[in-house]
């Protein structure tokens, strides 16, 4: 079977059968494309079900001649290695080339998170006199009351909002629902919203549905979302580098932070595994001793 074949295959198994969202697939796909590249440009080209485990191991060395980042490397790694796993499955090869081959190890990233005050600050700086003002302070309340990813906030839609039981219904990674409390200041930053805005302007025709729009009554992109973030950032004088994500991170360590029972943590994120939450109950700890390690006099 051809790359081309293989890999189309591959995203039907994973649109159909995983029902994954669209970025994933897109990731995946990409993954792939760059195994799919290396081995069509060798002096003897080699097909998916002819790859060897030395073939991904050159492989790998030439990832990494090329600079790109481990985390990256990481990325491209975990993608192959769910192709292999169809292909295995679909008994187009019989031995897994990938499946002694490990990811490089990766330094834990401390997550940027912001201070209460911080996202005060973000939030309090948008001007409500301008057109976008009411949706982009509720924007950035309801990424911070629910910890949402991006694409779970621009894909909310009106017919998930609960504000008589204070919860809203999140779908989330492959498809799966789950329930979030919503604040009643975010509540209340949309309905201005509502009311100063999306109530009155012309809503196109497929987005009625939709909770955050455009200016053309179109549903917002992930791209508009952290353009808005990166201007309110740059407006206050943030030095710390944000993205829609710093305001999920920040929603999960103010909790843990407060006593949160991290399983109540893991569900409201929509976390597949504890251990993801758990990342939060150790940045107390790993801030701490970044502290000692830069100020203290004996370190």
């Amino acid at each position: 079977m051809n790359w081309e074949q293989a890999i189309k295959n591959f995203v039907q198994y994973l649109t159909i059968e995983k029902s994954l969202s669209q970025n994933s697939i897109e990731a995946y796909e990409h993954d792939v494309n760059h195994l799919s590249r290396f081995c069509q440009s060798l002096p003897k080209p080699l097909l998916p079900e002819e790859v060897q485990m030395n073939d991904i191991e050159y492989f790998l060395s030439y990832l990494h001649d090329l600079d790109i980042h481990p985390r990256s490397q990481a990325r491209i790694i975990s993608g192959i290695k769910a192709f292999y796993l169809y292909l295995e499955y679909s008994d187009i090869v019989k031995n897994n080339p990938t499946l002694l081959i490990s990811s490089p190890r990766l330094d834990k990233k401390l997550p940027v998170v912001l201070t209460v005050e911080e996202i005060d600050a973000l939030i309090n700086a948008i001007d409500v006199s301008k057109s976008d003002g009411h949706r982009n302070r509720a924007i950035l309340e309801t990424l911070y009351s629910c910890g949402l990813r991006v694409s779970e906030l621009i894909e909310l839609r009106l017919t998930q909002l609960f504000f008589d039981e204070g919860f809203i219904r999140v779908i989330g990674k492959g498809n799966k629902e789950r329930l979030v409390p919503i604040s009643e200041k975010a509540m209340k930053e949309i309905t201005f919203y509502f009311e100063h805005t999306r109530n009155v302007q012309k809503i196109q025709k497929e987005f009625e549905n939709y909770v955050f729009l455009n200016r053309n009554g179109k549903k917002l992109t992930r791209v508009m979302i952290f353009t808005i973030i990166k201007r309110v950032a740059t407006q206050i004088g943030l030095e710390k580098n944000i993205s829609p994500h710093t305001f999920r991170h920040s929603f999960a360590t103010h909790l843990v932070e407060g006593g949160a029972d991290l399983r109540a943590v893991q569900q409201m994120l929509g976390h597949e595994s504890i251990i993801t939450t758990e990342i939060y109950t150790h940045l107390d700890k790993i801030y701490l001793k970044q502290l000692i390690q830069e100020f203290h006099p004996r370190s």
